[in-house]
């Protein structure tokens, strides 16, 4: 990123003597779809706040394009916000609680017919310009506030857990709605959300926000497949989270014992070797079930103790000796029986060493 179009530079927010962002750096570029993912209390709504004005910092500083807007309020950033309880106006028609924001402006009449006409075209609510918001469902009036976010053609939209409120179809619709606007338009878009698949699926990058700080930023695929510490791992998706003793290592090949015995050969994690006690990360669905004709370094011989059908997949709970796995199997497997004994097999390139044991995990 040469030149950041949004830069937060060593920015503090206290409230009395808890400190909910802690220095935090963050570059954003131009027409980026940014997520700021977390679990709650991690500051990443609080960081949103900041930069739409309504939250003032600490200390530190915020520029977007340049211009340091920390001081300036609100109505002079520029920016659109959409949040999870639409806040719509009831006794406004869908065309004037999206005209709003430019009546507010001073913006002539014939600009803003054009302008809303143009905006409810794009989240497809032309039909339902005279409604009011009761008579239309959640996905649609979340379609409104959106509409009323972009009409003032903002340099930035902001949302916070936007769609949290929709049910499972609307908001997985929404998402893609909202990621084919971002293409489109080539909006810059700083996303708040607690739900791992959202930010996976509609974001450039992703910002992992725990206690104040960023322990990760990077492309969903980089957070997924290389975690870099031991909550990253398990707040993205599901892992094995091992705590492995280091037996040898020769480059990035690293052979490891668990602390119930196994011997696993492992990825050191671009060389991050942070002394003997360490931990590993092993995706679930990273392991093979009775794939006899695989060549993996990693063979175990596991018992099934329950199996949970999902529709796409098995969720299997195994034990090898004292050790606990999950494990994705295919929904046809035939390791889906408890009690079954099958072999598990998976490569070296799939237990990720994400840090030592002095970094505790999200269940600690």
């Amino acid at each position: 990123m040469d030149t950041p179009f949004i830069s937060f530079r060593q920015v503090v927010k206290r409230f009395a003597a808890l400190t909910v962002v802690d220095h935090l750096d963050l570059d954003i570029a131009r027409g980026e779809f940014i997520a700021l993912l977390g679990p709650s209390g991690s500051g990443k709504t609080t960081l949103l706040m900041m930069l739409a004005g309504f939250e003032q910092p600490t200390g530190g500083t915020i520029h977007v394009d340049g211009v340091r807007v920390d001081g300036l309020p609100p109505h002079k950033r520029n920016m659109g916000v959409v949040f999870q309880n639409y806040a719509l106006f009831p006794h406004m028609s869908v065309r004037d609680n999206v005209a709003f924001p430019l009546k507010m402006r001073g913006t002539p009449k014939a600009e803003i017919a054009k302008r809303v006409a143009r905006v409810l075209d794009m989240v497809k609510l032309a039909a339902m310009a005279e409604r009011k918001p009761a008579q239309l469902s959640g996905g649609q009036q979340q379609r409104v506030a959106l509409a009323r976010a972009l009409v003032f053609e903002p340099q930035v939209v902001l949302m916070d857990e936007p769609l949290g409120a929709l049910d499972k179809k609307l908001r997985e619709q929404m998402q893609l709605d909202i990621r084919d606007l971002h293409r489109r338009l080539g909006l810059t878009i700083v996303f708040v959300t607690h739900d791992q698949d959202e930010a996976l699926t509609m974001s450039d990058r992703i910002a992992v926000f725990n206690h104040g700080r960023i322990e990760q930023i990077g492309r969903p695929r980089e957070i997924y497949e290389l975690p870099r510490t031991p909550f990253v791992a398990e707040f993205i998706g599901e892992t094995n989270l091992l705590a492995c003793t280091v037996q040898e290592q020769a480059g990035e090949a690293v052979r490891l014992t668990t602390e119930s015995g196994l011997s696993l050969s492992a990825h050191t994690g671009a060389g991050r070797i942070d002394g003997q006690e360490v931990q590993v990360s092993i995706r679930p669905e990273a392991i093979r079930i009775n794939d006899h004709a695989a060549a993996t370094a990693n063979r175990l011989t596991a018992r099934i103790m329950d199996a949970v059908y999902f529709g796409d997949h098995m969720r299997l709970v195994a034990t090898v000796g004292a050790q606990r796995l999950i494990v994705k199997g295919d929904r046809t497997s035939e390791a889906a029986e408890v009690g079954s004994e099958v072999a598990l097999s998976f490569a070296a390139s799939d237990v990720w060493v994400v840090g030592s044991c002095n970094q505790p995990s999200s269940n600690a």
